[in-house]
């Protein structure tokens, strides 16, 4: 078996045993809240995850879609929330069948089976033509991806042309400042993470913005938002130690155990500048 065949399994059987759970303790949205600039804002969890999906849109100066595809969509909470806000035709793309599964059962309690579909396929050969889409949302998925660049590539091909990209991602910090090169430390933090989360290796946001050029975006953006969401580890880590949640972890099994007792690297990982959330957005002409 390959590496990125074994890897992709990896990541499947990750979510199809710990998705279940996420949602029963911690809602549909499967990623980072927005706690205003600087990450000062008290807010409830669900009301930050649905205002950083705001605020990217805001930020990418999204106005109107047609019809999306959310790369790496978990069980759809981007996905239904993009295409109910834009009355968009919609679809989901995960590599696992559980959280396939789950969002289009979602999808039909929330009466959108019609315009949203949710199917298992992989980011990097999506079953999709070129010059479909008018927003390629992904929304940390692409600290999964094993070849940053193909992700890219597929993305910028089923864009259309006028089209939006949108990348919300983890990173770890810049190598090309005065701080240099990542240290043995940072690299054993950052091997644990990956290690813990099965991702395959994370890049910094100018090794990102060099990628999006090279695919031939244009009217490129980045930004660093790891102030603004830092805040959510913390939270996640506080309210992961209540008895049902705790019940939970064990009955889904020792990978999902590990990955709640490792909350803390990535909270420390955003203390220590190491872990970066990183933005990218560009445009097809």
């Amino acid at each position: 078996m390959s590496h990125a065949s074994n890897l992709s399994e990896k990541i499947a059987r990750f979510y199809d045993t710990s998705s279940n759970l996420w949602e029963q303790i911690w809602g549909e949205h499967m990623h980072h809240g927005y706690y205003g600039r600087g990450g000062n804002c008290k807010l409830n969890r669900r009301q930050a995850q649905i205002d950083l999906i705001e605020e990217l849109l805001n930020w990418a100066n999204i106005k109107d879609v047609t019809n999306l595809i959310d790369v790496g969509c978990g069980i759809g909470g981007s996905t239904l929330y993009l295409s109910e806000k834009f009355n968009a035709q919609a679809i989901g793309i995960t590599l696992s069948s559980v959280q396939a599964n789950r969002a289009t059962e979602r999808a039909t309690q929330f009466k959108l089976e019609e315009t949203v579909q949710f199917q298992v396929a992989d980011a990097l050969n999506m079953p999709f033509a070129d010059n479909n889409f008018d927003l390629v949302w992904s929304l940390e998925s692409g600290e999964h991806m094993p070849d940053k660049k193909k992700f890219f590539q597929e993305c910028y091909r089923v864009l259309k042309p006028g089209g939006t990209f949108i990348c919300a991602t983890w990173c770890h910090r810049p190598t090309d400042s005065w701080a240099g090169e990542l240290t043995e430390d940072e690299k054993q933090h950052l091997a644990e993470i990956y290690r813990v989360y099965c991702l395959p290796y994370v890049i910094s946001l100018p090794e990102y913005e060099t990628i999006a050029c090279d695919c031939g975006f244009n009217q490129i953006k980045v930004d660093d938002w790891s102030m603004e969401v830092a805040p959510f580890w913390d939270i996640v880590i506080d309210s992961a130690f209540n008895l049902e949640a705790i019940i939970g972890l064990f009955k889904s099994g020792w990978q999902t155990v590990e990955g709640a007792l490792s909350l803390g690297l990535m909270s420390r990982g955003y203390e220590r500048g190491l872990i970066r959330f990183g933005l990218i957005s560009g445009q097809k002409s």
